[in-house]
């Protein structure tokens, strides 16, 4: 047994960034069922990759890939540090929704207000947190 199996055999602990995409008009949250947990609900959210480059424009793709999503980054949020995983949270103003997009047949999207947003992110902290952090929040 390693010392901290939580960093999956990595040294450093993996970088993801989530997109938290937002209907400001609607003052709506759009959340994506998990791949790996078909009854849960997460925000799109990958690995960043060095083609990247910033932090940003890995939530901006990851949200296009898992839900269709086009818009604009216009906010970060908040870093939240585990022992296995960084968390980087950027809000994202929705302009629209492909209705073709890379990972439909895999998962479901759905527009929230942000109470059910929260409650369905509940299950997973990191989640929840970074989306009690964002302007939602403060409404």
């Amino acid at each position: 047994m390693g010392t901290n199996m939580g960093t999956k055999g990595r040294t450093v602990p993996r970088v993801v960034c989530c997109a938290i995409p937002i209907s400001r008009a609607a003052g709506k949250v759009l959340v994506v069922t998990s791949r790996k947990r078909p009854d849960n609900w997460v925000l799109p959210k990958g690995g960043w990759e060095p083609e990247d480059i910033k932090l940003e424009t890995a939530a901006s793709r990851e949200a296009l890939e898992e839900a269709g999503v086009r818009g604009t980054i216009t906010r970060y949020v908040i870093t939240i540090p585990t022992p296995s995983t960084t968390y980087h949270f950027y809000e994202l103003d929705v302009v629209g929704l492909d209705q073709d997009w890379l990972e439909r047949h895999e998962r479901k999207r759905e527009w929230v207000d942000y109470a059910e947003a929260v409650r369905r992110l509940e299950w997973k902290s990191e989640l929840a947190q970074g989306l009690k952090s964002s302007s939602l929040a403060t409404r």
